[in-house]
C-alpha cells in the first residue's frame, strides 16, 4: 500500500534485533524529516535525531536546553512518519524529574521513536562537547532509569543512559556512574565526550558486558576514530550527530554568498540536486498517483 496513505509501520523491535546482530549500527544524525529521509534513502539502518541540530534548525540556537519537550517530540513524530528505519532520539535530561521522564518515554514511544537517551545533566542542559556541565547526583540518574522502564509500553522501546560526567568527574566518574545505570536497567550505555583514544578504549573495556554507543560528534572533544576501530573495540551503534547540519550550512552560506555577490544561483545550478529529482526523492510520485485515484473523482 502507498506508504503516504498507510502511514509508516511501528520500528518496535528492529532496532533491538540489529544491536543483537554482528555488525555495528551506523546511525547519522538528521535534524528533521527532509534529512532523515535522505539518511535512510542512502541506506543506513538506523536514524539518529540529533537534539543539537533540532535546537539549530527549529529556533536557530545553540544546544543549551531551549527547546521543550513537546518541540522534541514533534520533530521525532514528523521523522518517524517519513521513514521505515528505527529512529534513535535525543531526550535530553527526560524534561524533569522521575515523573517527567515517564511522560517523555509514553510520548517518544507513542511517536514511533525506537530508542531515546537521557542524560545525567541538570535541567536545563548543555551540549555534551561545551564547556561547564553540571550533573545531578547518580541516585536521581538511577531513579529516572527506573521510571523510564516502567513507563515504556513494550519491553523493545530502548532506553540508552547517557553520562556527562568524563568532564566533570573524569573517566573514572564517568565509568562509574555508568556501570550504576546499567545495573539500574539500561539497555545501553552511553559515555558522553571521552577525550582520546585510549579513553574510548578503556571504556569499551570496562564496559563490555553492555552494549555501548559511541558519539563521533564532529569537531567535538572526542578524537575522531575509524569504524573499523570501533567495531573493533566493541561499540554496537556509532552516531554522527551534526555532519548533516554542518554539511547544510556550509552550502546554504555558499548559496547566500553566490547570490549576494552575483546577483543569481546561476553559477551553483550544476552542483545542486534537480528539482524534479528532487521531488521524486520526496515521494511527489506517490502523491500524483493518490490524486489520479482520489481527487480526479471528486472534480
Amino acid at each position: 500500500m502507498n506508504d503516504f496513505l498507510q502511514g509508516k509501520k511501528s520500528k518496535s523491535g528492529l532496532l533491538r534485533k540489529l544491536i543483537a546482530g554482528r555488525d555495528t549500527i551506523v546511525a547519522p544524525g538528521a535534524y528533521d524529516a527532509l534529512t532523515a529521509r535522505i539518511i535512510e534513502q542512502a541506506g543506513f539502518p538506523a536514524v539518529y535525531m540529533t537534539g543539537f541540530g533540532t535546537a539549530a534548525s527549529l529556533l536557530g540556537r545553540s544546544d543549551v536546553g531551549l527547546l521543550t519537550m513537546s518541540e522534541m517530540v514533534d520533530n521525532a513524530r514528523r521523522m518517524t512518519q517519513a521513514i521505515d528505519v528505527p529512529l534513535i532520539a535525543d531526550a535530553d535530561t527526560g524534561y524533569g524529574n522521575p515523573l517527567n521522564v515517564i511522560r517523555t518515554v509514553q510520548e517518544y514511544e507513542i511517536a514511533g521513536v525506537s530508542a531515546i537517551h537521557i542524560e545525567d545533566q541538570i535541567t536545563p542542559k548543555k551540549c555534551g562537547h561545551m564547556e561547564n556541565k553540571q550533573l545531578v547526583a547518580a541516585s536521581e540518574m538511577v531513579e529516572k532509569i527506573h521510571a523510564a522502564i516502567e513507563a515504556r509500553c513494550t519491553p523493545d522501546f530502548l532506553i540508552i543512559a547517557r553520562t556527562d560526567a568524563r568532564a566533570v568527574e573524569g573517566l573514572e566518574g564517568a565509568l562509574r556512574r555508568a556501570r550504576l545505570y546499567r545495573e539500574a536497567g539500561a539497555d545501553v550505555l552511553f559515555v558522553e565526550a571521552p577525550q582520546s583514544e585510549q579513553e574510548v578504549a578503556q571504556v569499551a573495556s570496562e564496559l563490555a558486558d553492555a552494549p555501548l554507543l559511541f558519539n563521533f560528534a564532529e569537531g567535538g572533544k572526542t578524537p575522531p576514530i575509524p569504524l573499523d576501530r570501533l567495531r573493533e573495540l566493541g561499540y554496537r551503534i556509532v552516531i554522527f550527530p551534526i555532519g548533516a547540519l554542518l554539511a547544510a550550512t556550509t552550502a546554504v552560506r555558499k548559496l547566500a554568498a553566490e547570490i549576494q555577490v552575483h546577483g543569481t544561483p546561476i553559477a551553483l545550478l550544476s552542483e545542486m540536486i534537480s528539482f524534479k529529482e528532487f521531488n521524486q526523492m520526496v515521494g511527489l510520485g506517490e502523491i500524483q498517483q493518490l490524486e489520479r485515484r482520489f481527487v480526479s473523482k471528486t472534480g
